[in-house]
């Protein structure tokens, strides 16, 4: 029998989900000379940038390299030992994926900060293909959510078609985690991410209270149509409604998931304690497949669309004895899931807790359903025309046996109750109110330019990548005229377990492109000359990050090994040149594709801007946040320096001459750098993995533990709550499924 996959994949059987684990290299442990060398590149352009403000903390190059020299004749050749050693173990024992896999996570999961606008980021998606139900939250929550089901049966049964890049088989770990997982605060050590892999209800947020429905069949298959869904979200909405916004604001549980984490902790730990009802129900909470959020709010534009999916909207009101209540869709969430968001008029995304799976991952996920849903929009029109849906097979393959047909009461929805003291509803308000501060300092913008796009940028012989890059880091030095630190992520997922490594922007050549623009003497000619360069500069950087060569989780890893075996922290991890390059004013990431309209996610430092930004054929998405700075402005700046930069380019010409030798050469290089930068999470390039090559650490064959385990952290919890319990726990809600199976 061929696999589900079989119909999309011309009759072949496709691999299973992990079936590339095995074969995949490890990350390589670069070596330490060319990690430090790489180092002093990275923070030349800062340093000077420093100097000629006379600013004290850069003391200049020759401060940096004198360091570099210490470490090298100090601790650095220990600690990387010490990391060679650990790799070495860990993957003969098959505890760790990689050398910076535990340490990483950690830097995820050890803050004592609030997740959102600090971790978590958001994707506005398109509006849906069915034009008479675009409006139709109901209907719009019902088709993704019956998608994400699918999916997630498809992913249990592991039948996901793996991720592949030019041929080249990706890391499918994280999506282990996309489904049941929860990250789970701490009153004392790091947070945690535990996953329930036999997860199968969903848990629908609406007007700040919770319900819950069985969504697959013990064994994985689909228990519910996308008809069986809608009537469930009507009826829960109907039930939402029975209480008063002021009344379900002070009860918004969801509200502590905002929180920082030990607090939360704290808070969580009362909950618990109070009463087993409670504890059950939040068990529920994380072992749910995911969280559907229903939003009482319909935003006038699409800079409130993405703040919304970014942190919710402020809206304060007040009862007639003038007591203030938020009313405003901020506490209708809960932060520590993946979060699929409807709004009134239908617009929809995503907000997913981001320790344990990546933009790219989340992507994916988010593109399946979407492009799930548009199938299933086709097959709805050719249905009275074609006898079966074999013009239009479902992108999703899943299996659905319909509860309504044969047990109703399996799927019905219930809503979950909690006993909460007094003194956790004091922190419900509490936990409101500091993130309504927080959202009334915030802004965000988008900016979505029209003007050119790919197509132009690679008909001119550039990175499309580097070239948006470039114009983030030159729009800032036009407002404010200065060369800030510029962080994109990498994506090395090519690599067993691979996340991302870092490329820094603001490289020498990025800095003189930059003070060319400004040049009253400067030609148009040079101007293009030094983004040229640049761009060029850029794109080898993020091929070697791409390669498992980058700078930055290598020298997070020393640090982290040096303060696992108890070794104080050297000088270099202390000194300016370090914290300049990690004090991210411009913290920015590629990430989409069409079924998505926006990305984004919070500044990751006060006086920084967290811009994500999607490219396309013929246009640039930019979806602009920080704190107390101007948004608007700086994305207007960024238009005027697209608009000027375009201004450079040579246009495209639809004029085609046949057997043109000088257009042919021209179209081949033109591919030739357009490989590797389609839209996706930060940056995977084409470069060849080689581990082998120059580094310290050789690749091995692939290995027996190669497909044993998730990230470091990641914890396989099996629910206390039964499948019984859940038939038996909470109200059930009114609702009538017919049985009829179109």
């Amino acid at each position: 029998m061929s696999s589900p996959g079989a119909a999309l994949n011309g009759g072949q059987s496709s691999p299973s989900t992990y079936a590339g684990q095995s074969g995949l290299p490890r990350l390589p442990v670069p070596a330490l000379e060319d990690t430090l060398e790489r180092f002093a590149e990275a923070v030349r352009a800062l340093l000077a940038e420093d100097a000629g403000n006379g600013a004290d903390g850069g003391r200049g190059m020759d401060e940096c390299m004198e360091e570099i020299r210490k470490f090298l004749a100090t601790d650095g050749p220990r600690l990387q030992q010490l990391l060679l050693d650990y790799d070495k173990k860990g993957a003969d024992e098959g505890t760790v994926g990689s050398y910076v896999e535990e340490f990483w996570s950690d830097a995820y999961l050890a803050p004592d900060s609030s997740v959102v606008m600090n971790l978590n980021p958001f994707f506005v998606l398109e509006d849906g293909p069915d034009t008479k139900q675009a409006n139709s939250q109901s209907h719009r929550a019902a088709s993704l959510c019956f998608s994400a089901i699918k999916f997630a049966s498809s992913l249990k049964n592991e039948t996901i078609v793996p991720d592949q890049f030019r041929g080249r088989a990706l890391c499918m770990d994280q999506f282990r985690a996309l489904f049941g997982a929860c990250r789970v605060p701490a009153t004392t050590d790091k947070d945690t991410v535990a996953v329930n892999p036999d997860s199968t209800h969903v848990v629908v947020l609406e007007n700040n209270q919770m319900y819950f429905f069985q969504a697959l069949w013990p064994d994985g298959t689909v228990a519910v149509s996308e008809d069986d869904i809608l009537e469930v979200l009507v009826a829960i909405t109907a039930d939402s409604q029975k209480v008063a916004p002021e009344v379900s604001s002070r009860n918004s549980l969801g509200a502590l998931t905002t929180l920082p984490r030990r607090e939360w902790a704290a808070a969580r730990d009362i909950i618990v304690s109070h009463s087993t009802i409670n504890e059950t129900a939040l068990e529920i909470i994380d072992g749910a497949l995911f969280v559907l959020v229903i939003d009482d709010v319909a935003p006038k534009d699409i800079h409130e669309a993405a703040a919304n999916m970014l942190h919710g909207t402020y809206n304060l009101r007040s009862t007639d004895d003038l007591i203030d209540y938020q009313a405003g869709s901020c506490c209708n969430r809960w932060y520590d899931k993946l979060q699929i968001i409807v709004c009134q008029d239908g617009r929809a995304g995503i907000n997913f807790e981001h320790s344990a799976i990546d933009g790219h991952t989340a992507l994916r996920f988010v593109s399946d359903i979407f492009a799930d849903n548009v199938v299933s929009f086709a097959q709805s029109i050719t249905k009275t025309i074609y006898s079966n849906k074999s013009l239009f097979p479902a992108l999703i393959q899943a299996n659905v046996r319909r509860a309504a047909a044969e047990n109703p009461a399996f799927v019905t929805p219930k809503k979950l109750n909690f006993d909460l003291p007094e003194t956790v509803l004091d922190k419900i308000y509490y936990a409101e109110t500091a993130l309504s501060d927080e959202i009334v300092a915030s802004e965000t913008y988008t900016l979505e330019f029209t003007g050119f796009g790919k197509r132009l940028i690679v008909h001119n012989q550039m990175s499309p990548d580097s070239f948006v890059q470039l114009s983030m880091q030159l729009a800032y030095y036009r407002l404010y005229g200065k060369i800030v630190s510029q962080y994109e992520p990498v994506l090395t997922k090519g690599f067993y377990h691979g996340r991302t490594e870092a490329m820094r922007t603001a490289t020498e050549k990025a800095a003189h492109f930059c003070k060319m623009w400004l040049d009253p003497n400067a030609t148009n000619r040079y101007k293009l000359e030094a983004l040229r360069v640049a761009t060029q500069f850029h794109s080898a950087g993020v091929k070697l990050a791409a390669s498992g060569k980058g700078i930055e989780r290598h020298l997070f890893a020393l640090m982290s090994i040096a303060d696992n075996n108890d070794i104080p922290i050297p000088d270099l991890f202390k000194s300016a040149a370090y914290k300049r390059l990690n004090h991210t004013v411009l913290s920015t990431s590629n990430c989409g594709n069409p079924s998505l309209r926006h990305f984004g996610f919070g500044p990751v430092v006060p006086d920084g801007f967290g811009i994500g930004y999607i490219i396309r054929d013929n246009g640039l998405q930019y979806s602009i946040s920080s704190k107390h700075r101007q948004t608007q402005r700086y994305a207007h700046t960024l238009k005027q320096t697209l608009i000027d930069m375009g201004n450079l380019l040579e246009p495209l010409s639809h004029v085609k001459v046949a057997c043109d030798p000088v257009a042919n050469k021209r179209k081949l290089s033109a591919e030739a750098l357009n490989e590797g930068y389609d839209d996706i999470f930060g940056e995977l390039a084409s470069a060849k993995i080689t581990p082998n090559a120059t580094d310290e650490v050789k690749s091995e064959e692939p290995s027996k533990v190669h497909d044993s385990g998730t990230f470091a952290r990641v914890l396989r919890r099996q629910s206390s709550v039964s499948a019984k319990t859940l038939m038996r726990f909470g109200k059930s809600i009114d609702i009538t499924l017919t049985d009829d199976d179109e």
